[in-house]
């Protein structure tokens, strides 16, 4: 049955009441819808705005306006009148301090159309809650109090809003009662947003002078402005065009489930994220490039022959071809890039840095892959939108950055699809979200570089030497004896006459990384580079002895990651930092603490100690020697000096 018939027998004749619903409801769903957001400075109005179109357009029930009235007197702003930024402000700090924190979405909708729209806060500190309300827009109020004009944070949201694709923007000039409606006012603010958004892709720019607060010019005419000739907030809002690019746009379809009830039955099912399909087009998998053609297109009423952008689905296929979740589905004349590498511009919303190098999640559509970002271009100054260089990015910047991906993904430019060119970052220890990215274009690099296959693998190798290959990582603070204890079990497993190098993190930065500082950025970089020298040893079969302190868990995981399976041993030399200033032979600690060395593990940079080492090692009242035993022990119980215990195959045991 489909969602648009009478729900009742159709033998049933429907009363006139019973078809009045009925055809409020067909008249509904036959409505389009529009995403906005409210964004700008500090106390501009905002959530007053929302409140006041909530309240004109009778959608404040009336327990709801006696709460309000209730709030009013307890947090309200606007004296013994009704403040409407409470139905917005939810959240009790937002209503102890009279500020918004977090992006509330409100529906509303009137006989033309359908809204949702989002209070979005202006403070700095909360700009990722602003990017994350835009990333969803379609258009953008941007309000601005007539008093002061255009504020820093005004520009901020301007520029967010522009790189994250709106493209339609209303100038909402708030507060107009306060300058006593002055047309001059007006005219001066619009003309300098004119001027600022000149180089914006912004396809509408409409300028409202507007009292949030009183109504003036938000859905009905201001008596006080008889020289703006122009419309309300709400006439703009219900007839501005929008969406029909997407529907334009090649067809996009990321499948978020493969459908499999049965053994007659597989679909796969997701959103379209652009374009239009119908039974019998030709569709290709992005990256193998197989095709087939639509056989059925299912929806939640049934079959259909046409389905369009942003409707939810589940398609059949003519073929049986490997499709799995995270592939996307696209139309053969304008298929999307895939590509292992890109340049993007980054939105950083986490208090830790970002650091370049190290290792996190990307997820893009329903697919995750490991990245890193291996370049920032440049920072974006975003109150004078100069480029500026930087080797990290901190919390709210925004930088144009160089990624790579562990897999290729498929993708389109930001501006070409907004939902198959948007990313985020996820911590890989935390699983929080940290970044949220744009794509730009693919980095085409290399492309003639391919890796060789080699007669002799790694197994081969490891045979020969009659040893298991390894990475065996020891990891504690400066003065915890890492040193000693990785070159004491080299010094018993040579005597074994097995094949070993150690990798000692001060050696290291005296060839490989005598460019790199202490900074965290610097450390990653160190880490990634020994991570892979140490790979490259394990693949020659060797027993690789690592000695860094590697402070962070991310890079550790990352090195990790690079080994095969059950190749990559961490040793945690858990000293206490009260022994290690003990020790301190070259007075490092010393040093640290009279400020003389900066970013100085366990001083003033932090050192992430390893929560399931496969060993820990206490190195207090023990002599160095029996501790390497242990160590050595631990190998051969794993079967690390045994080559009986390696296939000429596997990665592991």
């Amino acid at each position: 049955m489909s969602y648009a018939e009478p729900l009742q027998p159709e033998d049933t004749p429907q009363t006139e009441a019973e078809q009045a619903v009925t055809d409020y409801v067909l008249a509904q769903e036959s409505k389009d819808q529009l995403r906005f957001l409210t964004c700008g400075s500090v106390d501009d109005g905002k959530s007053t705005l929302i409140g006041r179109l909530l309240f004109d357009t009778k959608l404040i029930f009336e327990d709801q306006l006696a709460a309000l009235e209730k709030d009013s007197r307890r947090h309200g702003t606007v004296g013994e009148e009704i403040d409407l930024a409470l139905l917005v402000d939810g959240l009790e700090a937002e209503r102890e301090q009279g500020i918004t924190i977090d992006v509330a979405y409100r529906f509303f909708a009137t006989d033309k159309r359908k809204f949702i729209v989002a209070d979005t806060p202006g403070h700095e500190q909360y700009t990722r809650n602003m990017a994350t309300g835009a990333s969803t827009a379609d258009l953008a109020v941007l309000l601005v109090d007539a008093r002061h004009g255009l504020m820093v944070q005004t520009r901020r949201h301007a520029f967010i809003a522009s790189l994250l694709g709106i493209r339609h923007v209303v100038l909402a000039v708030n507060k107009i009662d306060l300058v006593d409606y002055s047309e001059e006012r007006f005219e001066q603010i619009r003309k300098d947003f004119e001027v600022f958004a000149n180089g914006f892709d912004f396809e509408s720019l409409q300028a409202i002078p507007m009292s949030a607060r009183f109504g003036d010019n938000v859905t009905g005419r201001s008596p006080n402005m008889p020289w703006y000739g122009g419309s309300t907030l709400l006439e703009h809002l219900e007839t501005v065009e929008i969406g029909e690019h997407e529907l334009e746009a090649p067809f996009r379809f990321p499948v978020q489930w493969v459908n499999r009830p049965n053994l007659d039955f597989r679909g796969y099912s997701g959103t379209i994220a652009g374009g239009r399909v119908s039974v019998g087009d030709e569709i290709v998998v992005a990256g193998p490039a197989k095709t087939s053609k639509v056989a059925r297109i299912i929806a939640p009423e049934g079959d259909v022959n046409v389905a369009r952008s942003g409707e939810a689905v589940t398609l059949t296929l003519e073929d049986e071809i490997d499709i799995s979740r995270g592939d996307l589905l696209s139309a053969p004349e304008g298929r999307p890039d895939v590509a292992d590498q890109m340049a993007a511009h980054l939105i950083w919303m986490s208090e830790d840095a970002l650091l370049p190098g190290r290792s996190y999640l990307l997820k893009i559509g329903p697919k995750t892959v490991n990245a890193t970002v291996t370049e920032i271009k440049h920072k974006i100054n975003v109150n004078t939108f100069e480029h500026v260089a930087g080797k990290t990015l901190d919390l709210n910047e925004i930088a144009f950055c160089n990624l790579s991906l562990s897999a290729p993904v498929a993708f389109d430019p930001y501006e070409a699809n907004r939902h198959t060119g948007s990313f985020i970052l996820i911590d890989r220890m935390t699983n929080q979200t940290v970044g949220a990215g744009l794509v730009w274009f693919a980095l085409r690099r290399a492309t003639n570089i391919h890796w060789q296959a080699l007669e002799i693998d790694k197994a081969a190798r490891g045979q020969a030497l009659g040893q298991k290959p390894a990475v065996v990582w020891f990891t504690g603070l400066s003065g915890s004896g890492k040193s000693t204890i990785a070159s004491l079990v080299e010094k018993k497993l040579h005597a074994e006459g097995r094949h070993t190098y150690v990798l000692d993190g001060d050696n290291v930065r005296h060839g490989l990384n005598r460019d790199l500082g202490f900074t965290d950025a610097d450390r990653v970089e160190n880490i990634r580079r020994v991570g892979e020298v140490s790979k490259l040893f394990a693949d020659a079969g060797l027993i690789t002895l690592v000695s860094f302190i590697s402070p962070f868990r991310s890079e550790r995981q990352m090195a990790r990651d690079l080994m095969g399976a059950s190749e990559f041993i961490e040793i945690f030399v858990d000293t206490p930092i009260e022994e290690c200033k003990q020790r301190d032979p070259k007075g490092l600690y010393a040093k640290a603490e009279r400020g003389e060395i900066k970013n100085f593990t366990g001083i003033d940079s932090p050192y992430e100690a390893p929560e399931n080492p496969e060993l820990r090692l206490k190195n207090v009242g023990r002599k160095p020697e029996d501790v390497a035993d242990e160590v050595v022990e631990f190998l051969r119980a794993r079967g690390f000096l045994n080559a009986a215990n390696y296939g000429m195959h596997g990665d592991g045991i």
